[in-house]
């Protein structure tokens, strides 16, 4: 999916986009699609400062296109409303794409818009709606400008609009310069973004830098993997950027640091609120990231770790088959990790509860991992049990645990021998064979088991 930005504005969008632009760069090499969506409805037929609106609109935008011809690798497109129906009634559907994406098509633009008179309605959530489909597929920085006086007059939702444009993966993010809008209707924008009103004080220069600085100047951040002492130490982790609103993955690296020790720095589109997952065990994230545009920004999230290592005593049996162990929080039935012996494994700082698949299983609770240390749990090596029978048959395996019998495991009943690594203890065995249909024939067998050993059990 492509990004798209949104600026709405108002007819007097100021010349100082020329001057503001130059020694600028556009971000990472990308083209660069502007697509302009010019307001020719019934009201620009009013005076703005001694002209009619819709003429004002006609100069704002042909110096708007002159000056953009610094960026490169330029694309524009124009979208026109209210120009082919008259008002009253007009027609909620006046709104149609005038010239498509292409390089050096400035001239047609400015060959469209000369001969427009204010006719029709404003339809600016349609109009917005069908711009999404304006842009092509490919990679760019991607724009909108809307040149516009008035507000919605179809009965559409301008938020709602915004809202479906994020549900596809495009961002929508404007900025919106009214003129001659009541502050009233100016709450009508709140949904959709920050609303500037050209009496108020450099507001004309407040938005000319914003759009500069988003379409030209990277935006980057570093994310800082705090320790427990708030240091950006921890690092080595991978982390994703989701799309707040879409849920789409944006980005996905793995963290690092960079020579001075400090986190790498990432250039990021400033424009979707984000949602950063570290993938931490257990995960840390930090949701509705917003980045400041042009500008360096830095996300903080407390990680900090240390290591669990479960180590086995090195013997001939305790390489013929892998153990893993469940990790879990302290009281979380959830399952973080499956971890191997002998190899260590990051874990937030925190309690844990451990699952060893050994037979028997070992159940461990408690344990403590802190900051840049390793915890070792040490578990003994297995021994051997060989079980021989004259036929296959049923039966289990039981661990004597100070006078009770606990159940390890059921027998293969197709299997005349049978192998099994036990933990070291003492152990019973009950069988009963196949062709036996009597309880009474049931064998049990007492034995021990030893690690590094290896013991051979006859049930006949």
């Amino acid at each position: 999916m492509y990004q798209l930005r949104l600026f709405l504005c108002g007819v007097c969008f100021a010349a100082s986009v020329c001057s503001s632009a130059q020694g600028a760069k556009p971000v990472q090499g990308l083209p660069v699609r502007i697509l302009i969506i010019f307001d020719a409805s019934n009201s620009m037929q009013a005076k703005y400062e001694g002209v009619t609106r819709i003429e004002a609109a006609k100069s704002l935008m042909n110096r708007i296109v002159d000056s953009l011809q610094r960026i490169p690798k330029l694309e524009l497109a124009l979208r026109i409303y209210g120009a082919e129906k008259m008002y009253p009634p007009g027609d909620c559907n006046d709104s149609h794409l005038a010239v498509p994406f292409a390089l050096h098509n400035t001239a047609q633009i400015k060959s469209h818009v000369v001969p427009l008179k204010p006719t029709g309605i404003t339809p600016i959530a349609h109009s917005l709606d069908l711009a999404a489909d304006d842009f092509p597929p490919t990679p760019a920085t991607n724009i909108i400008l809307l040149i516009t006086d008035g507000i919605e007059e179809c009965g559409g939702d301008p938020c709602e609009s915004a809202r479906k444009l994020r549900e596809r993966g495009i961002v929508f993010k404007p900025y919106i310069l009214g003129i001659g809008i009541s502050q009233e209707q100016s709450r009508t924008f709140d949904c959709v973004g920050q609303y500037f009103s050209v009496e108020e004080p450099n507001a004309l220069l407040n938005v000319v830098n914003v759009v500069i600085t988003q379409t030209m100047n990277r935006t980057t951040a570093q994310v800082n993997l705090l320790d427990q002492s708030g240091n950006p130490t921890e690092t080595n982790v991978d982390m994703t950027f989701y799309d707040h609103f879409s849920g789409n993955i944006r980005y996905n690296y793995l963290h690092t640091l960079n020579p001075l020790h400090n986190p790498d720095t990432l250039t990021l589109d400033a424009n979707p609120t984000y949602d950063v997952v570290v993938h931490t065990i257990p995960e840390v994230q930090k949701t509705n990231v917003k980045l400041e545009m042009g500008r360096h920004n830095i996300i903080a999230l407390d990680a900090p770790q240390g290591k669990l290592q479960i180590n086995r005593t090195t013997g001939i049996y305790n390489f013929n088959y892998r153990i893993k162990t469940l990790v879990r929080k302290q009281g979380d039935a959830a399952i973080l990790n499956m971890q191997d012996f002998n190899q260590d494994e990051k874990y937030l700082v925190g309690v844990y509860a451990l699952e060893i698949l050994t037979l028997p299983r070992i159940y461990l609770e408690g344990i403590q991992i802190e900051q840049g240390q390793t915890k070792n749990i040490d578990i003994p090596g297995a021994g051997e049990l060989k079980l021989l029978t004259g036929e296959a048959g049923s039966g289990s395996i039981y661990l004597e645990n100070k006078g009770d019998l606990q159940w390890v495991c059921n027998l293969d009943n197709n299997q005349t021998i049978q192998n099994y690594f036990l933990q070291p203890g003492s152990y019973r065995v009950e069988f009963r064979a196949r062709s036996r249909k009597e309880s009474a024939y049931t064998i049990e067998k007492k034995f021990s088991i030893s690690t590094d050993k290896s013991v051979t059990v006859n049930l006949y």
